[in-house]
């Protein structure tokens, strides 16, 4: 080897190191809540969807800090015709991750697919005469009467969000997943399908072609998105000691939901930060299925509600320091303007009283399946005090422990008991999900056409026509209370606390944020 070939090879040794050590520094790894089965954010309500559908596409407006709906791909609107009319203009710039230029047309028919499954979609639905592209970048939608939540239903960051598709998979039944080589998007991160891992790793690189915003401050949804790191890895790690573990030493840069008890431990790394991202919180819920015995009897359901002590369910996870949960929880977040006490006195358990009220209801020793979830901390702790609650009943319980991606999809089936059925499980909801009857999809009954429980009750879906048609806050807290009321006598979902669970990030990683509990990772960097 001469003196030229052994000093090029020398510098390609010498510069190995650096360029590993440049591509670590521009991949961010982050530990999320759960397990990424589901591609689709239309079709499921489940959070880990969501947060995948915030990385790839992107909404028409976001969602600041104070929840206000600010502009994100349009460039604006106007409004007409007595609040009837509205007419949206795209703003320059947009492009799909195949590099078609985001149109109306492709607004039109993702609005149109949401509106089938989303809550407030829905309403907005109901209230459409029209909706279409005017051109490429201009669309209208013409309302029967004027929609006050227009900008709030197509800012929302909770569940089933507005995501913007293509046309073509925009097209796909709303009550058919999207498959994963369909995940087209149109937001600041691509997703590599390629090095999808199932309960391991899902991977996204930052998107050349997205145009952020210009001007305004990043804030929740909304605001300029800036990505720093050409790649984003989630990496699943159902053993949360190991997850801590893993921050702890600098292999990961973030975990989303951090368990109450390593949180100390933690907190003691100088190199890790452990703050509470959400001031709603979390609303932790059980979730009956209306469609079978014995939880299709509403006098069975309501046996439960004297059963439930929801400081059990929070301590079970949060640990005692009251700071960490609130009970008492009815229908809408506590702390905000709908909340009240009305009726909750029947959360003042009384395990006598619901032996008797069960045995009342005729119940007949149906089989009674839990789901129970593994992998999420809370749920996991949740899922096993409602199984313990069961049997103190005396009833015929069959709890069956999974991973969550499999209660995602063994929950939207509604096949008998016999055939692989299931009669409850537990999950929770973000605080902003239930601040009004709005987006709260818990409070619905719309039977087998609503969502997964399929609750009916025409009374719950009067009153929440009549909260949007109040004319003041009065009127809507008056309802609320009626609401809240009904929700105790029908039982569409069972309130179990509210809790707020925090994040971890290593202290390098500036701009951080979990606005309702999303992590986002545009605008974050490496310092």
């Amino acid at each position: 080897m001469d003196r030229r070939s052994f000093l090029g090879a020398t510098a390609a040794v010498a510069a190995a190191p650096s360029i590993a050590q440049s591509q670590a520094a521009r991949t961010l790894k982050m530990v999320p809540h759960a397990n990424l089965t589901v591609m689709d954010p239309v079709w499921t309500t489940a959070y880990i969807t969501r947060n995948h559908g915030f990385m790839v596409w992107d909404t028409l407006y976001g969602l600041d800090a104070e929840y206000r709906p600010q502009p994100q791909m349009v460039e604006g609107h106007t409004v007409a015709n007595d609040g009837k009319l509205w007419t949206f203009t795209l703003r320059d710039g947009l492009r799909f991750h195949n590099g078609e230029p985001v149109r109306a047309a492709d607004c039109v028919a993702s609005l149109a697919r949401w509106g089938r499954r989303d809550a407030m979609g829905a309403r907005l639905a109901a209230l459409t005469e029209e909706m279409v592209a005017l051109d490429d970048k201009r669309f209208t939608i013409r309302l029967s009467r004027p929609y006050g939540l227009m900008l709030d239903s197509l800012a929302k960051p909770t569940s089933n969000a507005a995501f913007i598709m293509p046309a073509s998979i925009a097209a796909t039944d709303a009550f058919t997943q999207i498959r994963p080589d369909q995940v087209i998007g149109s937001g600041p991160f691509s997703f590599k399908r390629d090095e999808l891992v199932s309960g391991s790793r899902v991977v996204y690189e930052r998107f050349a072609g997205y145009t952020p915003r210009q001007g305004g401050t990043p804030s929740g949804t909304a605001g300029p998105k800036i990505v720093h790191f050409d790649r984003v890895e989630w990496h699943i790690m159902p053993d949360f000691a190991t997850a801590a573990a893993a921050l702890s030493s600098g292999e990961m840069d973030w975990w989303e939901t951090v368990t109450p008890d390593l949180a100390p431990m933690l907190g003691r790394n100088r190199n890790v930060a452990v703050v509470q991202p959400d001031p709603l919180g979390s609303i932790a819920v059980m979730r009956p299925n209306h469609l079978h015995a014995p939880m299709n009897n509403p006098a069975f359901r309501r046996a439960l509600l004297r059963a439930v002590d929801q400081a059990s369910y929070m301590t079970a996870f949060m640990g005692t320091d009251p700071a960490g949960f609130r009970s008492g929880v009815g229908a809408f977040t506590p702390g905000t303007p709908l909340a009240s006490n009305v009726g909750l006195e029947v959360f003042e358990r009384n395990m006598d009283t619901a032996r008797r009220m069960i045995r009342e209801s005729g119940y007949a020793n149906e089989r009674i399946v839990l789901l129970g979830t593994t992998d999420i901390a809370s749920l996991a702790a949740w899922s096993q005090v409602a199984a313990d609650m069961f049997r103190r009943l005396g009833v015929n319980i069959d709890f069956q422990s999974m991973d969550w991606g499999t209660v995602v999809q063994r929950r939207a089936q509604q096949n008998p008991i016999e055939q692989g059925g299931w009669s409850a499980f537990c999950t929770n909801w973000g605080g902003l999900d239930h601040l009004n009857p709005a987006g709260h999809l818990m409070l619905r009954g719309q039977g087998r056409a609503g969502f997964i429980g399929w609750p009916e009750s025409a009374r719950l879906e009067s009153l929440r026509d009549a909260w949007f048609e109040a004319p003041d806050l009065a009127a809507q807290q008056r309802i609320a209370a009626d609401l809240q009321r009904q929700m105790l006598e029908d039982v569409p979902y069972i309130p179990l606390g509210q809790f707020f669970q925090p994040l971890a990030h290593r202290r390098n990683l500036t701009g951080v944020m979990q606005p309702g509990g999303i992590p986002v990772f545009w605008n974050v960097r490496r310092v």
